[in-house]
């Protein structure tokens, strides 16, 4: 077979059996509200700088 070439008798009784009574998928089941919160001795500037360092590394790759 070439390309774009299929075999026609893989085409028949392609039907799909949507009778279940699955509920499907729920977007909010793991849904949290909350806070986070960390404690560094790392200044915003430090933080920042091996940032950008990281960025810098991943450029190079």
């Amino acid at each position: 077979m070439g390309f774009g070439s299929y075999d026609e008798s893989e085409q028949q009784n392609q039907a799909v059996d949507t009778d279940d009574d699955s509920e499907g998928v729920s977007v909010h089941e793991n849904e949290h509200e909350g806070e986070v919160s960390f404690e560094t001795e790392a200044s915003t500037d430090d933080l920042l700088d091996q940032l950008g360092d990281i960025k810098d590394d991943a450029d190079e790759e």
